[in-house]
């Protein structure tokens, strides 16, 4: 075996503390002497008496505070609707039951949008935007 062909260890070993002054981590152990950092255990966050980071900062206002508990709606372009049958109507059981759409991905509504075209007349129960309604009734759909 040569050196230049043994595999390369990126990982450390975790760092064993006070096992005795020989191991060159005794006695304190890395945490330096006294003081309350050295003695208890604290949180990271912990900045020694001063006001904390997040007490700094100003409060989230506007539009983007709540971002992540906003409701996604699913959406469905039209080109995915072009293989059903001639005057289905198309509403959420309808999309499950093709496999447009599954069932545990509905939780907040499904959206129908105008992108590719459509050649089969429809009757859409569901939210569509503006260019769809146009493309399905030109089609010789309609939408309720």
């Amino acid at each position: 075996m040569k050196l230049e062909n043994l595999p390369r260890i990126t990982k450390s070993k975790k760092k064993r503390v006070g096992r005795g002054h020989g191991s060159g981590r005794g006695k304190t152990a890395g945490r330096g002497t006294r003081g309350q950092k050295a003695r208890n255990k604290i949180p990271l966050y912990f900045e020694g008496g001063a006001l904390p980071l997040t007490k700094r900062l100003p409060f989230l206002r506007g539009k983007s505070r709540n971002k992540s508990f906003r409701r996604k709606l699913l959406v469905v372009n039209l080109e995915a609707l072009n293989f059903l049958k001639k005057n289905t109507v198309v509403d959420l059981k309808t999309l499950v039951e093709n496999r447009i759409v599954k069932e545990e991905d509905i939780s907040y509504g499904v959206k129908i949008l105008g992108d590719g075209t459509i050649s089969v007349p429809l009757t859409i129960k569901l939210p569509i935007s503006k260019s769809a309604r146009r493309k399905i009734e030109k089609a010789g759909g309609k939408v309720e």
